[in-house]
This record gives structure tokens, C-alpha cells and sequence, in this order.
């Protein structure tokens, strides 16, 4: 689910932030003293277009402060660099995570802005010797640009996803190392991660992650809690969000709010059992 320009919608988001910390946050302002949850991710778990997102049901459901640290189109890099966020989940009573692509990041082939994950830079050397037909000045979001290496050579693309596939493995691990054991991941998709032809194509997020990737974090998290939704919740939870006319097309791309209510109770259940 791509995000290009999120402009002003319905909603107000309470824009905060944490210490040191330049990302801003998805408000209000949590008091991070004693016991509370930290949540990362990207636009989902900020709840774009939804009033009540997952990590605030998750508040209600644990009674314990959940600090959404949630940002709109965020990669690994946005958080593993960013000290104020890492000292906040490693002091957290547990850190939730949700599972984000492999394309925003930066990894031997291309350099994302560093808190505007989705933004690319710059081609690496590499890149351009083994696509010398491309002019990579005409790119500034990873997305277009890997959907034009996809159609330029399918040959050639391969070995860029593989190693977005194995970059995203490296860099997720250096994260759980700085955050520590108490973590559950949450994959939150309209599709399986054993779903090939989705985790393989241009499709939906989390781009390019598979159950093979998934299996080599496992033992280092608490748990994998896996929210595939349906059409037909993803409809009904359309119906149900926050958004102007003009951002109709992008909210068609979220999850929905009965998607949030479900990952929410999924991830209460799986979060009760380590409290």
C-alpha cells in the first residue's frame, strides 16, 4: 500500500513527539513511566483515516498506556537509527511491531531518506551498471522505481528482491537486538505471507516478505500474531473510516477499521499471556 501525498484529512491526529526524538508521532502524547506498551509501524498502525486504530483499542483492552509510534510510510531504518524510539521499546513492558515491506530501505542496491522511508535517493553503483538503460534521476519513490525495474527486467529484478528480502532479515534482527526479547510482531495484510504470487509481484504490503523470512525471527520475538483480512472486511471497514472526498482513492488502499478491531483483540490475547 503505497503513500504518496497524505494530505490534510477529517481527522485530527494530535501530532507529538517523544525526547529527541524529529518523527512525529500519532497523538496523544503518552506518559511513558512504569508498565506501558510501545507500538511501531507504518501507516497502519498510525491509523490513517481510522478514528480508534489498533494500538488505542489495545490501550482499552490491556488498561496500560500504548504509545503509538506509528509512522506514515516508515521502513526498519526510520526506527533502528532513531535512538530516542529504540530506548523507548527496550524499556517497554512489551514492544509491538508491525511487519513492514522490504522496499523502504536502504541496502546494496539503492538509499532511502532516512524518515521518509518510501522517498528514494539514490541508485548505488552497482544499480546502474546493471541497469545502464535507466535514468534514475527520474525516481522519488521506492515503489516506482521497483515496479520499473520489474517491467525493464524481470531477470535482472530478481536479484534486487533478493536482496530487499535479505537486507530486510539483517535489519529487522539489528532491531529486535536493540529492543530486546519482549516483542510480538504483527503481520497485518490482505494476504498470507505463504501467498507467493502476492509476496513476489508488485502487490500489497508488506512487500516481498515471506514465511521463510518470518521463520528466521521467530526465535528471537515472543510471538507472531498473523491478521489476514478479507474483502469483505476490508470493505466494511472502509465504510466505517475518517477521510475527505479527495482522499477516497488512497483510504481504498487501508485495511479498515474492523481490520484494527481484529488485530487489536489478536494482539491483546497473544500480549496477556507474557504480562
Amino acid at each position: 500500500m503505497a503513500y504518496e501525498n497524505l494530505g490534510e484529512g477529517a481527522l485530527n491526529y494530535n501530532p507529538c513527539r517523544y525526547g529527541k526524538s524529529k518523527l512525529l508521532f500519532r497523538g496523544p502524547r503518552k506518559k511513558l513511566e512504569g508498565d506501558y506498551i510501545a507500538v511501531l509501524g507504518g501507516t497502519e498502525t498510525y491509523g490513517k483515516f481510522v478514528e480508534t486504530p489498533f494500538p488505542a483499542l489495545l490501550e482499552q483492552e490491556l488498561d496500560l498506556p500504548v504509545a503509538n509510534l506509528g509512522c506514515v510510510n516508515a521502513g526498519t531504518d526510520v526506527f533502528t537509527n532513531d535512538q530516542t524510539v529504540m530506548e523507548i521499546c527496550s524499556k517497554a513492558r512489551v514492544t509491538v511491531i508491525q511487519i513492514a515491506g522490504a522496499q523502504n530501505m536502504s541496502n546494496r542496491f539503492y538509499a532511502v531518506h532516512p524518515r521518509r522511508n518510501d522517498r528514494f535517493l539514490r541508485a548505488s553503483t552497482l544499480l546502474k551498471t546493471i541497469y545502464r538503460e535507466i535514468d534514475f534521476t527520474d525516481f522519488n519513490f521506492t515503489r516506482h522505481l521497483l515496479r520499473t525495474l520489474s517491467e525493464t527486467s524481470p531477470e535482472k529484478f530478481a536479484m534486487v528482491r533478493q536482496e530487499l528480502k535479505d537486507a530486510w532479515v539483517a535489519r529487522m534482527k539489528t532491531m529486535l537486538a536493540k529492543v530486546g526479547t519482549k516483542v510480538v510482531l504483527v503481520w497485518m495484510a490482505d494476504h498470507s505471507p505463504d501467498d507467493h504470487d502476492a509476496v513476489e509481484n508488485m502487490g500489497a504490503d508488506p512487500l516481498f516478505v515471506d514465511r521463510k523470512m518470518l521463520d528466521e525471527l521467530r526465535p528471537l520475538v515472543k510471538d507472531i500474531v498473523e491478521v489476514v483480512a478479507s474483502e469483505e472486511e476490508v470493505d466494511a471497514g472502509y465504510e466505517r473510516m475518517v477521510f475527505a472526498d479527495m482522499d477516497a482513492p488512497t483510504a481504498r488502499e487501508m485495511l479498515g477499521t474492523i481490520v484494527h478491531a481484529r488485530v487489536a483483540e489478536e494482539l491483546a490475547a497473544s500480549i496477556s499471556k507474557s504480562l
